[in-house]
């Protein structure tokens, strides 16, 4: 049963990071480290969004259009057990991004303005098992990241492009499991990572500056409540008041971050899989993250989200394929002027997104 259904566990928690608070694309789960044996797994999600908001003053009818691109993230993962008690894992994956552009066709104040924000990582892991079914889990990751920004709404205008830089930091967790009843409770902690960029702004070479990629907690869960049916969940909290993007140019100009965030996330995921037969599993999940209030940034406008998901997985013989659609409303949220702090921009609300899901997995 374990079998069957985890595969539809892990998918439906992996496109849980879609839209999660700051940046957020992945989850940074350590799940693969508890497959059997030698394990493969390649999983593809596509995310689209729809977002726009209206002008508070003076014309609170003009309409930003939609402003969030949709976008595609690829995780590849690799397990294998070097001997009865330690496990090694890979896993390649893209663990923040942003795709901003506001429709240049529009009189919206912001019309025509882009940012792009792109990272990839590579993250080593070992689990060690101990005595009482409690394991014990360490990494490495390797992220590379790097972006870009044209805002012509910033008054004369404002460009930036970064150098790509690649940065370390480590996991560590713990875990217990009753394989009996496919019960297994993990806690896994991600180190922050540091970037120091060297900046260009406005076509001119610029001071650097340094991004902290915020520090996140993961607990995540899931036991055996009947026969053939799996109950399982998340809670992951991030660190995102560690975050921002201060070039020294811009902050001289606007006097405030180009991006920042005033408080932390935390995203629960709470789901039941059942196995159907020997071939088909199916799950139902729900996502849940609270808002935090105050003003969403320009380039994320929006605050929490509540999401609904089904997947489906087909298995025959070493092979699983997983897939999986969630819908997802996003919270209201208000946008700070550029120009006059503390007053309201504009106001996106009743605003959504899709994300679409496909894992291959082969246990050798």
């Amino acid at each position: 049963m374990q079998r069957l259904v985890k595969g539809i566990a892990l998918a439906t928690i992996y496109s849980g990071s879609a839209l999660a608070g700051g940046v957020e694309r992945s989850a940074q789960s350590t799940a693969i480290l508890f497959e059997s044996g030698t394990y493969a797994e390649l999983s593809f999600a596509h995310v689209s969004p729809d977002v726009s908001g209206t002008l508070a003053a003076p014309a609170p009818a003009l309409s930003s259009g939609d402003m969030l691109e949709g976008y595609t993230t690829t995780a590849l993962g690799f397990k294998t057990a070097l001997n009865e008690k330690l496990d090694l894992a890979l896993v390649l994956d893209q663990p923040i991004g942003a795709d901003v552009n506001y429709p240049a066709g529009t009189s919206y104040p912001a019309r025509g303005a882009t940012a792009t924000l792109a990272s990839d990582a590579v993250t080593t892991l070992l689990r060690y098992e101990m005595a009482s079914n409690v394991s014990l889990i360490g990494g490495l990751r390797a992220q590379r990241t790097e972006g870009r920004a044209n805002l012509p709404y910033i008054p004369g205008g404002y460009m930036l492009s970064t150098s790509s830089e690649t940065d370390f930091g480590y996991v560590l967790g713990i875990a217990w499991e009753k394989p009996e009843i496919a019960a297994r409770v993990s806690l896994t902690y991600n180190s922050a990572i540091d970037h120091r960029f060297s900046a260009t702004e406005n076509g001119a070479t610029s001071l650097p500056f340094t991004t902290t990629i915020p520090q996140s907690l993961n607990l995540e869960a899931q036991t055996g409540i009947a026969e053939d049916t799996l109950l399982f969940g998340s809670v992951r909290w991030v660190d995102w008041t560690a975050f921002d993007i201060s070039p020294a140019g811009y902050v001289a100009g606007v006097g405030s971050p180009l991006v920042s965030y005033h408080d932390d996330t935390i995203t629960y995921s709470l789901g039941l899989g059942r196995r159907f037969n020997k071939t088909w599993s199916g799950a139902v999940t729900l996502g849940h993250e609270p808002g935090v209030g105050g003003f969403a940034g320009n380039l994320g406008p929006k605050d929490g989200f509540t999401s609904v998901g089904l997947a489906a997985t087909y298995t025959r013989g070493g092979v699983e394929i997983t897939g999986g659609a969630r819908y997802i409303w996003l919270g209201d949220a208000r946008t700070e002027s550029p120009v006059t702090p503390g007053a309201t921009f504009a106001n996106f609300t009743d605003n959504s997104g899709v994300a679409l899901g496909v894992k291959v997995a082969y246990t050798f």
